[in-house]
């Protein structure tokens, strides 16, 4: 005897997966409550067979369920497409329209002596059967409608969710002296800090994002001393990914808004992208997004808002330990700027992402504001030519006002940050290419090469060098990474980093690099629970500042880590 229609929703429940796959008219579907007719973007038509849905086979698991359906009780309903979509997610709207839709069809059977007395024989039979888990099951539902209303009543908000991470961190340099010539030791005291960020996501039409992060952070970079902080090491060469600091006051380190404009089918490598470090940070283009845009108001990055070809090491606290090791340091470029920035997806192998990005851009003084001083302006075209292969083809322009300069976002040597001096105005031309190579779900290669073009801006004096406006510099780096996830435990990663951190390799208006320094570095992450991790990490840096004369110099972390 065939299926009865309530047998196939019990048994075959994809048989209503199809987004309003099993549909009523929409008499039917005005009878739910709560049913917006505004929301059903794609009106469904009414099939008398099962072979006019195009994406259903007589393979499919489910195929007789549906023809049962289709041609004994006439209440399957396909798209205007020809298309069934039995794979999508089912909602309670749309399994309330098609369970109405065939109860109606049942009771204009039942009159007219169309409905076989086996198949009723088989229904009252199986309800006395089921007559003790039935009971149970409303029971347990009932139980679940209580525990809803009082999360409802309780929650925290309505639009928006808290989610958090916090790190401890026990981290020290190793080595003889700094590499910046003055002869002195390192200071290699062990040190014990700690970070915490807390990211408030508010979501006001269920596709778009506004995110306010809060920020409590105590480290101390192992750098040369930029601004307040003392000069550790010499060089920017040994700083950590997770080295900000703020004295542990709170502030809002991050707010942006994110939205799109219409959709799109998902990319090849969607899946590595979001769990390519673990635990999803909200940051990016809106998955399946034709068009998406981004705000930033406060802490915008570039790296964050676009592919940056390297997502298991770009995350501060789950990636690479160290800076350069995170992404082509390209992505430093506006750091933590204020601006907006743009993705389109031509299709799922083909994208175009712009951006700007102003760090002083609430300062009206001059030098500052939004256009008049330091900036950076980025386009990135994304190739996926197949699954398992990403490319980038990166450009940025960017300017830095004298006392401003930072051109390789605070990696590589001194140098190739101020190749004409910190007083000294500077634009600069920047490219990179950046690849992902995904050779199985437990191996991925990836790596990136830049190459900047710097300009002086004006006349000046770099340590008794003359200046010209116009001088230019010519800077290089490249790295390879290999990730190893899931190595050891599901969520962990093994990772391994091998570079060459930004180098002047010319320079019309100053020094140039004369050797060549190695970035070596190594990590796992061993992730004990999901909210939970341990990470181990060492890199050494040989030769910094691209000075075989300058002893080499390790740096060493654990960090604790905690997501929730």
């Amino acid at each position: 005897m065939a299926k009865m229609w309530w047998q196939s929703l019990i048994v075959n429940p994809v048989v209503l997966g199809g987004t309003w796959a099993v549909c009523a008219a929409p008499n039917a579907l005005a009878q739910i409550e709560g049913y917006n007719p505004i929301s059903q973007t794609n009106a469904l038509e009414q099939v008398t067979s099962v072979s006019q849905l195009r994406d259903v086979s007589p393979g499919d698991w489910a195929y007789e369920a549906l023809r049962s359906l289709v041609e004994r009780y006439g209440c399957i309903a396909g798209y205007p497409d020809g298309s069934y979509r039995g794979n999508r997610a089912l909602t309670r709207f749309e399994f309330a329209a098609g369970l109405n839709a065939c109860l109606q069809q049942i009771e204009r059977l039942l009159p007219n002596g169309e409905l076989e007395g086996s198949d009723l024989a088989t229904l009252r039979r199986l309800v006395q059967e089921f007559e003790a888990e039935l009971a149970t099951l409303g029971a347990r539902v009932d139980n679940l409608e209580g525990r809803v209303a009082f999360l409802e009543d309780h929650q925290f908000s309505t639009t928006t969710k808290l989610r958090g991470e916090v790190s401890f961190a026990l981290s020290s340099v190793f080595g003889d002296e700094k590499a910046d010539g003055s002869g002195e030791d390192l200071e290699d005291e062990v040190v014990f800090d700690n970070r915490v960020r807390l990211f408030l996501e508010t979501s006001f039409t269920g596709e778009d994002l506004l995110l306010t992060r809060l920020d409590a952070l105590n480290t101390v970079p192992f750098g040369p001393g930029e601004g307040d902080n003392p000069n550790i090491t010499g060089t920017s060469m040994t700083r950590l990914a997770f080295d900000e600091g703020n004295d542990n006051d709170v502030a809002i380190g991050k707010l942006f808004y994110r939205f799109s404009l219409g959709e799109m089918a998902a990319s090849h490598n969607q899946e590595e992208e979001e769990h390519g470090h673990g635990h999803g940070h909200g940051h990016g283009a809106v998955k399946d997004a034709k068009l998406s845009f981004i705000i930033d108001a406060v802490g915008g990055e570039f790296n964050e808002n676009f592919a940056n070809y390297n997502e298991f090491f770009s995350e501060e606290l789950t990636g690479a330990i160290s800076r350069f090791g995170r992404f082509n340091p390209i992505y430093y470029q506006g750091l933590e700027g204020t601006g907006a920035s743009m993705t389109y997806n031509f299709n799922s192998a083909l994208n175009l992402s712009v951006g700007y990005l102003a760090p002083n851009a609430n300062d009206p003084s001059q030098k500052n504001g939004l256009f008049n001083g330091s900036y950076a302006a980025i386009a990135q075209l994304g190739i996926e030519p197949s699954e398992g292969l990403r490319l980038g083809l990166t450009y940025v322009r960017s300017y830095y006002p004298g006392g401003q300069v930072v051109v390789s976002g605070e990696t590589g040597s001194e140098l190739a940050n101020v190749p004409f001096g910190e007083d000294t105005a500077t634009s600069a031309d920047q490219f990179g290419l950046s690849a992902s190579l995904r050779l199985s779900p437990a191996f991925t290669l990836s790596g990136w090469g830049g190459l900047t073009l710097a300009h002086a801006q004006d006349n000046g004096f770099n340590n008794g060098v003359l200046v010209d406006e116009g001088d230019d510099a010519i800077i290089f780096n490249w790295a390879v990474t290999l990730a190893l996830p899931d190595f050891g435990s599901e969520g962990s990663l093994l990772g391994f980093v091998v570079g060459q951190p930004p180098k002047v390799t010319d320079n019309d208006g100053g020094f140039e690099d004369d050797d060549t320094s190695w970035h070596l570095e190594a990590q796992y992450r061993y992730q004990l629970t999901d909210n939970i991790a341990i990470n181990p990490g060492v890199f050494v840096i040989l030769n910094p500042e691209h000075d075989d004369n300058n002893d080499t110099i390790w740096v060493g972390t654990l960090r604790t880590i905690f997501e929730f």
